[in-house]
């Protein structure tokens, strides 16, 4: 292991400015910065870095692991070229994987070049316990998200639900989380983790609530099978720099990262 880790970062949005930010304190270089236009200023870049706009860019600079924060578009790209130069690639924009064959190509590419594909938590927690209970084995998986109104505003819940004159909760949506994906593509991404970590997209079910007294997205997933039950539930507040990330989206990036930089990881 190097004394330092270098790390290639897809994306310098809301998520991977806020990522950069809390690594500076940890062993961890972040020696080049994927973007999509090289000619827009962009403030605060890691000292060092080099900008990329083109995946096969990432060849020749020696990177322990590239990490995605990009959006859904940029998995497949990305995540070819780190693939195929050998360096493990971490996945934020999950909801890419709604493409199945996509996740396929990814995972043979991981093996045939003796790299592997980390898909991070994100906004989400308990998904370690999740991912863990499929040894013994997980019978059902539901995975409520409950936002306020104005949250699902922009997106299918307005043809769904009035969303102005709620005065309670409503279930406007539920479906398996193959089917969310593709109807609520802005929230695929916890989804698609959840399935993904559990019983597959086919047979879990989402279901989505506009609480008008909700003042943060929540969400709740649960769990049972021979291993027990599983009960979680975290109350996310956003990025000070954009409402619309989860703070925990980022810390999770952070957390996925610095574990590999450090010799004692939980």
């Amino acid at each position: 292991m190097r004394d330092r880790l270098r790390v290639g970062l897809i994306g310098w949005g809301a998520i991977g400015t806020a990522a950069a930010g809390y690594l500076s304190d940890a062993p961890v270089d972040i020696v080049a910065v994927g973007v999509r236009d090289r000619e827009v200023e962009r403030a605060g870049l890691p000292l060092g870095s080099v900008v990329l706009t083109e995946p096969h860019e990432l060849a020749g600079l020696e990177l322990d692991v590239v990490a995605e924060a990009a959006g859904r578009d940029s998995v497949g790209p990305w995540g070819r070229a780190a693939l195929r130069a050998g360096v493990d690639f971490v996945v934020s924009s999950v909801s890419a994987f709604a493409d199945r064959e996509l996740l396929v190509e990814l995972r043979s590419l991981a093996v045939e070049h003796g790299a592997a594909v980390q898909i991070q938590p994100g906004a989400l927690a308990g998904v370690d316990a999740l991912a863990a209970a499929r040894h013994m084995g997980v019978d059902a998986v539901e995975h409520r998200m409950v936002k306020p109104p104005r949250a699902w505003l922009g997106t299918p819940a307005e043809d769904l639900c009035d969303l102005e004159r709620l005065v309670e909760p409503v279930v406007f949506y539920a479906a398996s989380a193959a089917e969310t994906a593709h109807a609520f593509p802005k929230n695929a991404n916890v989804a698609m983790t959840t399935a993904l970590a559990g019983i597959g997209p086919d047979a879990t079910t989402i279901s989505l609530v506009a609480d008008p007294h909700a003042s943060t997205n929540r969400h709740e997933i649960s769990a049972h099978g021979p291993f027990g039950s599983l009960d979680v539930v975290i109350d996310n507040n956003p990025l000070p720099t954009n409402p619309k990330s989860s703070a925990m989206a980022a810390l999770a990036l952070v957390r996925a990262i610095e574990n590999r930089a450090t010799p004692i990881t939980i």
